[in-house]
């Protein structure tokens, strides 16, 4: 067996173990408000670190887990021997000004007690506002600066991570569920990593502890007190219940008797066979159940085609878990251990305001704030009693800025956003689209601008036009006008 976990370079310069120490629990551990002690904590990490489980992820809502990760580094020198810190800064959608941004960045950096962090990961609740593309560009800038040795995402989807490469960001990783139960990075998320060299960190590859021996043939648990657990239980559920669970579970086990591992060793040595898979997280309770000895059986073995048709079988007979990656903390089920999360969402500020229409009393409008509007004589959008009708919107950011310049995919995910966040000011949601029509650039592009449009409507399905329009002005690939319905709104 290996002393150590294998390493993999996730950016130039920075090496990592394949085997990342989420520190979560430590905000579980100090739920009661007691914090732990940073240096008997550090102790805890450094025990990792020495047996080569020195790479550490955490984030700004982990209790005190900077802190603690703080005073471990404080006891090594800069060089390889140094361990590594990722952390991740989740801020409420807002505008995301040079100010907020770089407040945001420095106190993680004063609170790792660093000069640079090693991996900052972007979390960002809504892409209904744009926000989150200013707040990509200021870290690109702290990371020129060298604040930020390397950028990352947090349960960004395909398309959104698209969206910021193809607008200019230089993105290392995304951290995303990934497991037996929840496959949904093995597809479209996976395929633009490879393209572009992003690597996936996965977090919930053993599903809280469900994807283990302790498990196997056990009755469905009528309660699940444990935050952790009962969020992948969320998720055992919506890939088709405890029985087809039990079926991957089952498969998984006869691999492990095979070569003599864990039933967690399968779970992670399956994710970790991805190719764009740089690591998976698991998690580190500071001194309790620690298991790293059994961790690193994963690297003993690997799958072989036997194992995969086994595991292929029994994937089967379970329902896909909805959606991308990310979705659930933006979309129902709200597959996340606080369950159903429209209320946080609808408590985000809008990025648009609904006005009165003077005069009539059933009609509503939204404004974007560029200067033209008032001067050309236009609305965003215009609700007059149940229909709401969207302009023709372009992948204008701010102002006067076009995003992704050149790739008329990344354009049309930006202008849907827009165009969602337009209809939910006027009281609707896009399920509520009844027609769109789509002006492009060059016809030679309706392919990846469908691809876009599908993954917003592919369940809702609007009547839909698509029109070459020729010269868009501009760097602007694509314009989309859209149209909704509201009833018992």
């Amino acid at each position: 067996m290996p002393q150590f976990p294998e390493r993999i370079a996730l950016a130039p310069g920075l090496s990592v173990s394949r085997l990342v120490c989420g520190l979560w629990q430590v905000a579980d551990i100090e739920k009661d408000g007691r914090t732990i002690d940073p240096e008997h904590g550090a102790d805890a990490l450094q025990a990792y670190a020495k047996a080569g489980f020195d790479t550490f992820d955490m984030a700004d809502h982990y209790g005190s887990a900077e802190i603690i990760t703080g005073h471990l580094l404080r006891r090594y020198s800069a060089g390889p021997e140094r361990p590594v810190a990722f952390t991740k800064w989740c801020p409420e959608p807002g505008p995301m000004t040079r100010d907020v941004v770089r407040r945001g960045v420095e106190e993680r950096l004063d609170r790792l007690g660093v000069e640079k962090v090693d991996l900052l990961q972007f979390h960002w609740w809504t892409f209904e506002h744009p926000a989150w593309l200013d707040a990509l560009h200021e870290m690109q800038a702290m990371k020129e600066e060298g604040l930020i040795g390397a950028l990352g995402l947090t349960n960004f989807d395909a398309a959104h991570l698209g969206l910021a490469l193809a607008d200019g960001i230089e993105i290392a990783s995304n951290q995303v569920s990934f497991s037996l139960i929840d496959r949904r990075a093995a597809g479209d998320l996976s395929a633009l990593c490879q393209t572009k060299g992003v690597k996936l960190l996965a977090y919930g590859t053993l599903c809280g502890g469900f994807l283990s021996e302790k498990w196997l043939g056990k009755a469905e648990p009528e309660t699940i007190p444990d935050w952790s657990r009962s969020k992948y239980k969320r998720f055992i559920d919506a890939a088709g219940g405890w029985a087809v669970y039990q079926g991957i579970l089952a498969a998984a086990s006869e691999i492990a008797r095979k070569h003599g591992v864990s039933v967690s060793n399968v779970a992670s040595r399956w994710v970790l066979e991805h190719p764009a898979v740089a690591a998976t997280i698991i998690g580190a309770r500071l001194g309790e159940n620690e298991h790293r000895d059994d961790n690193l059986k994963v690297f003993t073995f690997r799958l072989d085609e036997e194992d995969k048709t086994l595991l292929g079988n029994a994937f089967a007979a379970s329902t896909p878990i909805p959606g991308d990656c990310g979705d659930e903390y933006r979309k129902p089920p709200f597959l996340t251990a606080s369950g159903d999360l429209s209320h946080h969402l609808a408590a985000i500020p809008s990025v648009y305001t609904a006005v009165a229409v003077p005069g009539r009393e059933d009609c509503m409008r939204v404004s974007s704030g560029s200067i033209w509007e008032p001067l050309a004589g236009y609305s965003r959008a215009v609700r007059v009693g149940e229909r709401i009708l969207v302009s023709g919107t372009t992948a204008t950011h701010g102002s006067d800025r076009c995003v992704a310049p050149g790739d008329p995919g990344a354009q049309t995910t930006y202008i849907l956003d827009k165009i969602a966040a337009s209809i939910a000011a006027l009281g609707g949601s896009m399920e509520d689209v009844v027609r769109t029509r789509i002006y492009l650039k060059d016809a030679a592009q309706w392919e990846p601008v469908s691809r876009a449009h599908g993954r917003f409507f592919s369940e809702i399905l609007p009547a839909n036009t698509l029109i070459q329009a020729g010269a868009l002005i501009g760097d602007y690939e694509v314009e989309i006008e859209a149209e909704a319905v509201v009833t018992g709104k």
